[in-house]
């Protein structure tokens, strides 16, 4: 509930697209926010740390089949493209890929500057024949790739299940905005997390050591800190639940008692147990990821999978 807003101070510091969505956010009922604002450097830095937690098998699992099969990859994609990485990162699995391929350049894309920047200087010194050419930005609002690549062919890539993070409305929305902006010929490999075991999915997002609460947790500093905040952060406990009806994870940010604080000078109340929900991972059968790609303009050509049937990791043409 929304009580009353102030005229904020320091507003010279705020991000103004962070302040609109947390505000608009945080004023809806039920509350939530948008997860692209997990990723300031320190929350970049968890999101790695979960990716080597036991419970958190997408990581390792999409790892594994970029290894096996990053030489179908290169058959199918040919020679001489150059790879477009959407939300970046650390690029932990992008080596894999581009010792496979052998691409003329290599854009990774991510909305955490420092992080990028870091991670790209890592690819650099790995990759020295390999222009590496990083563009900071977020990928679900248009974009202008390097000119250095005008003429080659891409190959999206798209790891992670990121697509998951999105309603179904809106990643069909991104799925079109990449196949408009990778061109004509292009091709994207995208990671898309399978339905399983609910207590599977549930223990990857709520991992014993707690990685995940602090990952979530975050967002409540960025808040304070970005967006001159008072949010008590031990008045707040991670939640991570399966909702069947829509085959997704959803993780919130849970009250442990009547709050009220304020934050950019908007003042705020929330009852003991009232929830923001802060990010969903949906999960995909294999019949619908392939609609999912169809109606964002992708052709399906190729799919590998694990023994068990953990994750896929799908080769598309644009349509």
């Amino acid at each position: 509930m929304l009580l009353t807003e102030d005229a904020p101070a320091r507003t010279q510091r705020i991000d103004p697209a962070f302040r609109r969505d947390i505000l608009e956010g945080l004023g809806h009922e039920p509350k939530s926010t948008p997860p692209i604002w997990f990723y300031d450097r320190r929350g970049s830095e968890l999101f790695e740390q979960i990716t080597d937690l036991p419970e958190y098998y997408p990581t390792r699992t999409e790892t594994a089949l970029l290894k096996a099969h990053g030489p179908d990859v290169a058959r199918a994609a040919g020679a001489e493209r150059a790879v477009v990485e959407f939300g970046a990162g650390s690029s932990r699995k992008t080596p894999h890929l581009l010792r496979a391929i052998d691409p003329a350049a290599y854009v990774p894309i991510d909305i955490s500057g420092d992080f990028l920047r870091d991670s790209s200087a890592e690819l650099a010194r790995a990759f020295p024949q390999l222009p590496v050419l990083p563009v900071v930005g977020d990928f679900n609002q248009p974009l202008d790739l390097p000119k250095e690549i005008s003429s080659m062919p891409r190959l999206g890539f798209f790891p992670g299940s990121t697509i998951g993070n999105m309603e179904p409305g809106a990643a069909v929305d991104l799925l079109r905005a990449m196949r408009r902006l990778l061109g004509e010929d292009a091709m994207l490999l995208i990671g898309m997390d399978r339905i399983k075991d609910r207590d599977r999915l549930i223990a990857a997002y709520d991992d014993a050591q707690g990685v995940t609460a602090a990952f979530n947790l975050n967002l409540i500093e960025r808040i304070n800190r970005e967006l001159d905040g008072d949010m008590p952060i031990d008045g707040f406990a991670h939640r991570a639940v399966w909702n069947d009806e829509k085959a997704r994870i959803e993780m919130h940010l849970e009250a442990v008692r009547p709050l009220n604080f304020q934050v950019a000078g908007a003042r705020f109340h929330m009852e003991r147990g009232e929830t923001i929900h802060t990010e969903s991972s949906h999960k995909y059968g294999t019949r619908d990821q392939r609609v999912l790609l169809r109606a964002g303009g992708w052709d399906p050509a190729d799919e590998w999978t694990d023994a068990e049937g953990l994750f896929g990791l799908v080769l598309a043409q644009a349509a």
